[in-house]
């Protein structure tokens, strides 16, 4: 007997089409995971069992009917709750949202659906996406599934916890400064933020508009590949004017050669101050596998990756100042009751509706853009912004893709980080990535010697070159899959044999969901 833990995006796409099982069946399957699963996770703030079984009825239907079913026909995912899907609330985990009732669906999820994938629910996440560990959540935390006692990253912790748990093949969440990829890193699963403008943005609530990226999570390469290329079909978004033409070729990049291709190393990654023994061992491990598949390792320099974090946390709170200050208390949101003017509305409603972290990031953004403090700091950032792009760019001359860590350490436990600037730095690795709009991928690569937890690297590619990431991934994945002991157990893949991608969290293997 099959469990949806057991079973990647590929394979239950694959099942459904060849008749082994009904989607109406894998929804239920999924839905029974999050009952028996998510009361110790708490990946998700809302489950819409009634959703999720419409649109499996709907793929059941077509494939009666004898229609050629899409090629996520049934799968379920999870959704980041700062997307609109209507029919559910969308409250990015804010008070401030509490109540909020999508109007709408963001175009990336109307993708998703077209694509034939199931709506399990909306999944947790840090405050307006104000965090690296999902602990800024105003309503409860996220667990990450291989240690409950530690965070699972943020911001979206949720939909790297709902893969990690085995509830959800793939989930989708959104990357500001790494919140795709450092979660996927502390969780064992892929997760890939694209360039910037190839999947469109309408429809999530913002909180860096230069910066912020949708882009999916899954338990194998192949899966986040097929997820891709459900975003990008249909080509640009006319409402949303940076979204750009990308082609769905994703897939067709899974097991690719890399022979002959060139890895850039940055050997000032690789001994900053932070990254723990096991991580860099295990970034290390990866490099050697992926010149054992014919690739050639260049060191390369980004002479001003240091400024990143710095003009990261300049450009960031700046959008989310300008971004949020919609919330006022009157149009929508949360309103304080019993105000008699509005000046008392609008600041007694922010006062109340927003967590400490998100007035933190907005109050530094007001600061950072007002008279006499903008062209000190914000027009200085802007000059690093551009500097370290150029970098970037002069790199990609010497190689096809960078190699380096997603995270400089494994999770960690729930309030084991109290100061804020101390957090700030889990996303080391990834900032500068957002910065350059450039896209990255992370890949687990099994558990760590000491911490026992999920250790990963992460790969750059240049601006829509994506498909790249896919090749690269998939290489390391097969290199993990033959690797003994890397994962206590794995998604089976009789095609290629071995095993291919993180497991399922071992202590949530085959809890609920099984298929017959």
């Amino acid at each position: 007997m099959a469990a949806i833990d057991t079973l990647s995006a590929a394979q239950i796409a694959a099942g459904i089409a060849a008749g082994e099982y009904s989607a109406v069946e894998v929804a239920q399957a999924a839905l029974a995971s999050v009952d028996a699963r998510d009361l110790q996770v708490q990946a998700f703030l809302q489950v819409t069992p009634e959703l999720a079984l419409a649109a499996a009825k709907r793929v059941d239907a077509a494939r009666a009917a004898g229609e050629p079913l899409p090629p996520l026909a049934g799968v379920p995912f999870a959704i980041k709750d700062n997307m609109n899907l209507a029919g559910t609330r969308t409250t990015c985990a804010s008070r401030m949202l509490e109540t909020y009732e999508s109007p709408y669906t963001a175009t990336c999820v109307q993708r998703m659906l077209d694509a034939g994938c199931v709506p399990v629910g909306k999944a947790n996440m840090d405050e307006f996406a104000f965090g690296s560990s999902t602990d800024t959540s105003a309503f409860h935390p996220t667990n990450n599934p291989w240690n409950t006692a530690c965070v699972p990253g943020g911001s979206s912790g949720g939909s790297a916890a709902s893969v990690a748990a085995g509830m959800t093949p793939i989930a989708l969440g959104s990357d500001t400064g790494g919140s795709i990829r450092q979660p996927a890193a502390f969780c064992g699963v892929v997760g890939m933020k694209p360039t910037y403008g190839a999947v469109s943005r309408y429809g999530v609530v913002a909180f860096g508009s230069s910066l912020d990226q949708v882009g999916p999570f899954g338990r194998t390469v192949e899966d986040v590949a097929l997820a891709m290329d459900a975003l990008v079909a249909g080509g640009s978004d006319p409402f949303d004017s940076t979204a750009q033409e990308v082609p769905a070729v994703f897939a067709e990049h899974v097991g690719a050669s890399i022979a002959g291709r060139r890895v850039g190393i940055i050997p000032a990654f690789m001994e900053a101050e932070g990254l723990t023994a096991e991580v860099r061992r295990a970034v290390e491990e990866a490099a050697r596998a992926l010149e054992a598949a014919g690739a050639e390792l260049v060191d390369v320099d980004l002479p001003h990756l240091d400024a990143a974090i710095a003009a990261y946390y300049v450009i960031g709170p700046a959008e989310a100042f300008s971004n949020l200050a919609r919330f006022d208390g009157v149009r929508y949101g949360y309103q304080e009751p019993g105000c008699t003017t509005l000046a008392a509305q609008s600041s007694l409603s922010r006062a109340h509706g927003f967590g400490a972290e998100a007035k933190r990031r907005q109050m530094l953004g007001a600061y950072l853009l007002s008279s006499g403090i903008y062209d000190k700091y914000y027009y200085a950032a802007q000059k690093a912004r551009t500097l370290i792009t150029e970098d970037y760019a002069r790199a990609y001359e010497q190689v096809d893709v960078i190699l380096m860590p997603a995270a400089p350490r494994t999770a960690f436990k729930h309030g084991e980080i109290s100061d804020p600037t101390q957090m700030y730095l889990s996303d080391m690795y990834t900032i500068s990535i957002n910065i350059a709009g450039n896209g990255g991928m992370t890949v687990p690569l099994g558990v760590g010697e000491e911490s026992g937890l999920p250790v990963a690297a992460q790969l750059v590619a240049p601006a829509f070159k994506d498909e790249r990431l896919i090749a690269f991934g998939s290489a390391l994945e097969r290199a993990v899959a033959a690797t003994p002991g890397a994962w206590a157990a794995g998604v089976a893949d009789a095609e290629r044999g071995g095993r291919l991608g993180a497991p399922c969290a071992p202590a949530f293997a085959g809890k609920g969901g099984e298929l017959a």
